[in-house]
């Protein structure tokens, strides 16, 4: 990477930053707006929401990271033609294709921040947003650590290790007390809803008494208790904001029990692709800058890239529903949208060469 690459990745890089510190805050006063109406619901106040709101930002950083890279793109480039750069270089004898090149330095190295937000920031974040939420409009009994889900159920202690977005609980530890005294403890390999009470499955119960601890083993019972799904599918976090691991291990669960994983498996495309996603909107920046050069200021070049994101938006939902109603190719449903606009953009870019 010479000097020209670093500095035209650096103008891509500061602009889609700028562009995020500005979209970011403005989403967090709609969620804050959104969430106005739950305070005072319980113990939820005005701090819990705030800080549900903060923890809630990064999966909605990820979400707008490729129309953020789109914009930025052309505030930070256009800044560059405006001050008669781009018009310098290819002066000088740079090709477009060199330009653009160097704008997906930048883009690489977006792509790869997005990921980590994405895969390892985001879900974490979310769940423990709910998990706060949910804590502060129920009274303090739901707790979500990194052991999982804490719950207090009468006289009775509940750890929950996983919890499936379908409404399957996995790893499941049931601690009875009375007083300080502890007396049984359950684990169970997983538990389904049905008939109005949990199906625990894959039992190891130790029942502890003034004779000692009497171990027994049950391959399923059912189990009665003041978690609902109702209750338990809020710090459920929804396909879009899961981990690419975490879809893949549900797809399969949904396979190997019968269900449709569809939905999920949009979702999962949707993830893998969002890294060329945000490639994408780069190039399709390129012709807009060069299309219009120095004639055009920056506050039209911002205007045409909310139009094309807004575009692409309608474009990527049309097909995840084409896949979900008519069985498309979840794969060809997130490939095809960023490939019809880069289409777009390699004719534009023909009639600017």
């Amino acid at each position: 990477m010479n000097r020209l690459d670093r500095y035209l990745a650096r103008a891509v890089i500061t602009g889609s930053l700028v562009t995020l510190a500005v979209l970011l805050p403005l989403l967090g006063f709609f969620l804050l707006a959104d969430e106005a109406g739950d305070i005072g619901t319980a113990q939820y106040g005005f701090l819990d929401a705030l800080w549900f709101v903060t923890l809630s930002l990064p999966r909605y950083a990820y979400q707008v990271f490729p129309i953020a890279t789109l914009i930025g793109a052309l505030v930070g480039l256009g800044q560059l033609a405006s001050s008669s750069e781009l018009v310098a270089m290819r002066a000088a004898g740079v090709s477009i294709a060199r330009i653009v090149l160097g704008a997906m330095l930048g883009g690489v190295l977006l792509a790869v921040v997005a990921t980590v937000v994405g895969e390892v920031v985001a879900p974490p974040a979310e769940q423990r947003a709910l998990a706060v939420r949910q804590m502060a409009q129920t009274g303090g009994d739901l707790a979500l650590t990194t052991a999982g889900l804490w719950a207090r159920d009468g006289d009775t202690f509940v750890n929950i290790r996983e919890l499936e977005p379908g409404g399957e609980l996995r790893e499941i530890y049931i601690y009875r007390v009375s007083g300080t005294a502890l007396l049984a403890a359950t684990h169970a390999k997983s538990a389904v809803y049905q008939g109005g009470r949990w199906v625990l499955q894959g039992i190891e119960r130790s029942l502890i008494g003034d004779d000692g601890v009497t171990v027994e083993h049950l391959e399923e019972a059912g189990w009665s208790s003041l978690l609902k799904p109702s209750l338990l599918k809020v710090i459920v976090v929804e396909p879009q904001a899961l981990s690419v691991w975490g879809l893949h291990r549900y797809i399969q669960y949904l396979s190997r029990s019968g269900q449709d994983p569809g939905r999920y498996e949009v979702a999962l495309w949707g993830k893998l692709v969002q890294p060329l996603l945000i490639l994408a909107m780069i190039f399709v920046a390129i012709p807009v800058l060069l299309g219009s050069a120095r004639t055009t200021g920056t506050g039209i070049k911002v205007f045409a890239g909310v139009v094309i994101g807004i575009a692409f938006y309608l474009v990527s939902r049309s097909f995840a529903f084409l896949a979900l109603l008519f069985g498309m190719n979840p794969a060809l449903a997130a490939l095809a949208p960023p490939l019809l606009f880069v289409a777009g953009a390699l004719l534009v870019l023909r009639r600017v060469g």
